[in-house]
């Protein structure tokens, strides 16, 4: 019986594990797509970002009260996962509770602070979902909060309850068991399981066997089913978060970065010299598809933890324009999805006849935007919205010549007299005369 429950136990870790391949590798072909750039520069600062900003949550305070319920869903993510290292020993080993004899007390104090967290993570999920489902918080229903996106969140958060609500009937079940049969290592007194052994103490000894032994295949394969769904969720984002906040701008949030090709042209026509190779042929100017974007931007949208932080701080958004910095990444992750699953099955690709450009994003959205960076900084994970939509605005203004008509005299007088406004520079400080 212990032999089968093993192997049964090995064909659910390789199952896990194939789907996962499968998915981590269809989502770095979708990054794939991406302009190649090279990022190596800073390496500290960048380290730097990765453990304030990812491994610390360092924006999240800026909200301190979901901050903290969100800080004992990751912290419980984190150590609890320890626990499930014993689970897969155990399965693997046909063992029980295999660290107890080699941690003596310290395994006792150690299940009792992963306790701790489980009913932390569990009582932060509840209040997650009265505050999305209740509370009804705008910036969880708006326009781009469609179905599944909001769906997504919900089903993520009730999986994280049974999950550890399974952890505690385990530990209970187990706790009562200790007392009746050598078989089961003591683990010492359990607090917050503890609480539940009353309920559980006149069922017979079959029963809380059988309990156990539920829950605990209940937990791990919950786990690992949650680890294959993630991989088409927003909650993708536990691990591209530190991707991302690796891979960010490290330039000031007001610097946008220049055009290659106008920036040679320009120091050519002002008589600079400059080093670098003119391309063999022209290319494109800016961004209508995901391939136009850098993979940087791509494995970006991968990050989006769909907060809505940035769309509730966008002055663009808060005055009733259809920008919405939120649904620009939701929109390019879609958009990498579709195309995914197209070359998947065979398809066209990015060759379906749709853009990211006009078929997700409109010029109304792109046009909104101020480039006041508020998404920028608002994003828990350094995610730049902004850089994608000034990439599509070079698009339109560039390669179509689709720029509002008001832009385009602006960019006449840029162009003649070096200024906005339509008079020429002698007369810039004419208003300081009187």
């Amino acid at each position: 019986m212990a032999i089968l429950q093993q192997l049964l136990f090995l064909i659910v870790i390789l199952l896990a594990g194939y789907f996962i391949r499968k998915r981590v590798l269809r989502i770095t072909k979708n990054i794939g797509m991406g302009k190649a750039s090279i990022i190596s520069d800073h390496k500290n600062d960048r380290l730097k970002n990765v453990l304030l900003v990812a491994f610390g949550q360092k924006k999240m305070f800026k909200r301190p009260v979901p901050a903290i319920f969100h800080f004992f869903i990751y912290a419980g993510f984190l150590i609890i996962n320890l626990e499930v290292l014993e689970f897969i020993i155990d399965g693997l080993a046909g063992t029980h509770r295999i660290f107890a004899p080699y941690l003596g007390s310290v395994y006792n104090v150690l299940m009792n602070i992963f306790e701790f967290l489980a009913v932390a993570v569990l009582l932060a999920c509840i209040i997650f979902l009265v505050r999305r489902n209740l509370l009804r918080l705008p910036r969880f229903w708006s326009a781009e909060m469609t179905k599944w996106p909001r769906l997504d969140a919900n089903l993520i958060l009730t999986i994280e309850i049974v999950l550890m609500c399974a952890i505690l009937i385990m530990n209970a079940s187990d706790q009562l068991l200790q007392t009746r049969s050598e078989h089961y290592t003591s683990t010492g007194p359990l607090l917050f399981s503890g609480f539940l052994t009353s309920a559980l103490e006149d069922s017979n000894t079959t029963t809380l066997e059988l309990l156990e032994r539920f829950a605990w295949w209940f937990h791990i394969i919950g786990i690992l089913g949650f680890s294959v769904y993630i991989t088409y969720s927003k909650h993708l984002h536990i691990f591209m978060a530190f991707v991302n906040t690796y891979y960010a701008k490290l330039e000031p949030k007001g610097h946008i970065n220049n055009m290659p090709v106008v920036t040679r042209e320009v120091k050519s026509m002002l008589g600079l010299a400059t080093t670098e190779t003119p391309p063999g042929e022209p290319g494109k100017f800016g961004a209508k598809d995901i391939n136009d974007l850098g993979w940087n931007h791509l494995a970006a949208a991968y990050s989006c933890t769909e907060c809505g932080r940035c769309t509730s701080e966008c002055p663009a958004n808060l005055t009733g324009k259809k920008l919405s910095p939120r649904k620009i990444m939701m929109d390019v992750r879609d958009r990498m999805e579709e195309v995914g699953k197209s070359l998947d099955t065979g398809g066209p690709g990015l060759s379906d006849g749709k853009f990211l450009l006009g078929d997700y994003i409109s010029k109304e959205e792109i046009n909104a935007c101020t480039s006041c960076n508020a998404c920028v900084e608002a994003c828990p994970v350094l995610i730049n919205p902004l850089e994608i939509i000034l990439e599509m605005r070079r698009f339109v203004s560039m390669e179509e010549s689709g720029a509002p008509a008001q832009w385009n005299a602006m960019f006449q007088n840029v162009e003649t007299n070096f200024a906005p406004w339509k008079f020429p520079s002698s007369d810039r400080f004419n208003w300081a005369k009187d």
